[in-house]
């Protein structure tokens, strides 16, 4: 059974959503700080975790940045503020998706079993999966994995997917429309500060000039290409 860690002050609102993730043979464990997140984290294994943004002591983006420091999990973060500054920020810090509450609980139940479905895909027994080797870069599906100049890196969820994403698509010109219904598995709404915040970030961590990259290009007014000269 999948599980997931709810990281929120607000305890009837962890005890709603434990509740309502068993519909999908989901279990839930949650605590009121970011300082007791991290202790659970490293005590327990999770497909996925749940982060408030508005928490005493260490806030969301602070939690945000330590969890990343030690794993790649999933991250979806909750905002009480409907504005693009906290939404940005966490997709920068290293979120993989955001709700701003408050939320229909429909919705975030689908956007969980979403993250943990793609989370997880590549590790089921369905056979070997071909590694894509690129001038200078190795893309391992299967262990979720990413090699650039001999060093191994293990992306957050959404970086790896859309990384994998376009390089399937090597040389095709995709729309911001065809990379968010394919690696957010969600409808478009024109909204592109998600795409362009995990593609700055896959930019710092694979490009040598990440001003001038070298395998996810910018195609002005549509959207992106992997570089099909590399």
């Amino acid at each position: 059974m999948n599980r997931i860690l709810i990281i929120d002050d607000d305890r009837e609102l962890c005890v709603l959503i434990k509740r309502s993730v068993l519909s999908e043979n989901i279990e839930a464990d949650f605590c009121s700080t970011g300082k007791a997140g991290l202790l659970k984290l490293r005590e327990r294994e999770y497909q996925l975790v749940i982060l408030d943004v508005m928490m005493p002591g260490m806030d969301g983006f602070e939690t945000l940045e330590e969890i990343r420091k030690e794993s790649s999990l999933p991250i979806l973060m909750f905002t009480s503020r409907n504005d693009s500054i906290s939404k940005v920020r966490g997709l920068r810090a290293g979120a993989d998706d955001y709700l701003t509450k408050p939320f229909d609980m429909e919705e975030l139940i689908a956007r969980i079993v979403s993250l943990i479905r793609r989370y997880t895909r590549f590790n089921q027994p369905d056979g070997a999966v071909q590694k894509l080797v690129f001038d200078g870069l190795e893309i391992d599906p299967e262990a979720r994995l990413v090699t650039v100049e001999n060093s191994t890196l293990e992306l957050p969820p959404k970086e790896f997917d859309l990384l994998l994403y376009c390089a399937k698509n090597q040389g095709k010109i995709l729309t911001k429309k065809q990379i968010y219904e394919n690696v957010w598995g969600d409808e478009y709404l024109y909204d592109d500060s998600n795409i362009m915040a995990v593609i700055s970030r896959l930019r710092k961590k694979l490009e040598a000039a990440p001003s001038s990259p070298k395998y996810i290009q910018t195609i002005k007014g549509i959207g992106y290409r992997f570089n099909k000269e590399v």
